[in-house]
């Protein structure tokens, strides 16, 4: 049996049976079906949209390949009866549309767990540190490097309040910046070792991708993004716990807020129907789907840039949208969650964080539920990591993992009652995460396409947003954008 079947026929009990059965109307429901909207993905983005235009009056049908709804939100059921979250899992500070979404669904939220010390792992050498004093959670590196990151940091967010988040290829230096990667930019301005550690360890936890993979552009633009309408994005918003995009959890796990927005939806989402073609036909579109074919005045495509366009369009796409989409690769990421009897790194005074120079698990958080009945502790595996591990077996991942593990927290590690693993570069539909990344040059030369319609075909997804790209808010926030933008050209 594999991993994605068990997954798929667990799905409804970790998440919410009544709700997720209820949105599995199922292409077997309806050979044919004519409605207003057709909307590839029933992730947050495609939800979100079908949620505003049957608000408006319009008639919908969503079509997701998976067997689930929520695409990068999964929760993973736990052998203990729990659930843990395999994929975006986290929200905080200014990311108001997700929290709102979540609110009138009735999905609360907890404080992640931040109560204790820090670990640093660097040299060799573990050293426990407190998140409460004047460097906040920065790891106690040299003072030269601390010096010269906050001298980084401060550059970071001075450029990236010049980038226009609804158009970063307009930004005044815009050329100038996307014909670097942001390794030669750090290479030039964290020049204390230890400046570029903290930094290196920022991109891959933010991004899942190595600082030579990305543009200084899009670094900037991101940044810039890390805020909404009224408070402009910082690098520290993105990478803090408290006051940070990691400061709040859903009970229940994060899938719930995508299982339950579906459930209002009933069968308007098909599942187990991915999506073939998109053809023009008759002041129509057509869309193709196996099992499934819809048709539609408009359509709305919600799924990552890459997957998109693996969809056969007719008439082609334009060639500045399809050569967008053969730019912008997912990153490279992997949540691999250990459970315990108890979160018994408490007891010792630490929270469960962990930011380390070596092994496959450079980042870690306390996964444990709101009422500690149990202990999870989570790692994420990225970037070069990930791929090294891409073709490995469960059981040599666990192994590397639990390695990591017993390293920063002691022998007690080593003994999980359960171990999930969520290896995103190898799901079908999506082949990475948790976000597109774009190179040198991409932005400026075809990002003018990432959102623009191509006649009744329009594009949403969290790489889409203007604010809190890559993250469930932004996924959310495209959701909204995309339906007024459909609802004007009815």
């Amino acid at each position: 049996m594999s991993r994605r079947s068990l997954l798929g026929r667990t799905a409804a009990v970790a998440a919410g049976a009544t709700a997720l059965t209820a949105t599995a109307g199922g292409p077997a429901a309806a050979a044919t079906r004519d409605v207003d909207v057709a909307i590839v993905g029933a992730g947050l983005a495609g939800l979100t949209a079908a949620r505003d235009l049957v608000a408006a009056g319009r008639t919908v049908v969503v079509l997701e390949a998976r067997d689930r709804v929520g695409g990068r939100v999964v929760n993973l059921p736990l052998a203990n009866g729990g659930v843990t979250e395999g994929g975006g899992e986290f929200i905080g500070p200014t990311q108001d549309r997700i929290k709102a979404l979540a609110d009138s669904l009735g999905v609360a939220t907890f404080a992640t767990y931040n109560t204790g010390k820090n670990l640093l792992y660097k040299d060799g050498k573990k050293t426990p540190y407190a998140t409460d004093g004047p460097l906040g959670s920065v790891p106690p590196v040299d003072v030269a490097g601390l010096a010269n990151a906050a001298i980084v940091q401060a550059s970071l967010d001075d450029m990236a309040k010049t980038v226009p988040v609804d158009a970063p290829w307009t930004a005044a230096k815009a050329e100038e910046w996307d014909r670097q990667t942001f390794e030669s930019w750090l290479r030039a301005n964290a020049v204390v070792p230890s400046a570029k550690f903290l930094l290196d360890v920022a991109c891959t936890s933010i991004f899942s991708a190595e600082p030579r993979e990305l543009s200084l552009l899009f670094v900037l633009f991101y940044i810039a993004a890390a805020g909404n309408e009224s408070t402009p994005g910082t690098l520290e918003r993105l990478t803090e716990t408290a006051n940070g995009a990691q400061e709040q959890r859903f009970v229940g796990g994060s899938q719930l807020v995508p299982v339950k927005l579906a459930a209002t939806l009933g069968d308007r989402v098909a599942l187990n129907a991915p999506v073939r073609t998109i053809s023009r036909s008759g002041g129509k579109y057509v869309v193709t789907a196996d099992g499934l074919t819809v048709t539609a005045k408009r359509v709305v495509v919600a799924v990552p840039p890459p997957l998109a366009a693996r969809i056969t369009y007719d008439p082609l796409l334009p060639a500045d949208r399809d050569q967008l989409t053969q730019r912008l690769p997912m990153a490279s990421v992997g949540k691999a969650i250990a459970i315990y009897d108890t979160p018994f790194w408490r007891a010792d005074g630490l929270n469960g964080q962990v930011v380390s120079d070596t092994g496959v698990i450079s980042s870690t958080f306390d996964n444990s539920p709101p009422d500690a009945s149990y202990g999870a502790l989570m790692g994420f595996i990225e970037a070069d990591e990930a791929r090294k591990l891409d073709a490995a077996s469960e059981a040599e991942v666990k192994a590397a993992v639990l390695k990591d593990y017993v390293t920063y927290f002691g022998a007690k590690a080593a003994s999980p009652t359960s171990f999930v693993l969520q290896r995103w570069n190898n799901e079908a539909y999506t082949r990475g995460g948790p976000v597109s990344i774009g190179a040198p040059g991409v932005l400026t030369q075809y990002g003018p396409a990432l959102r623009r319609p191509v006649g009744g075909i329009h594009w949403a997804g969290t790489e889409t947003s203007v604010h809190w790209m890559g993250f469930m808010d932004g996924a959310v926030r495209s959701g909204e954008r995309v339906a007024r933008e459909v609802l004007a050209a009815l």
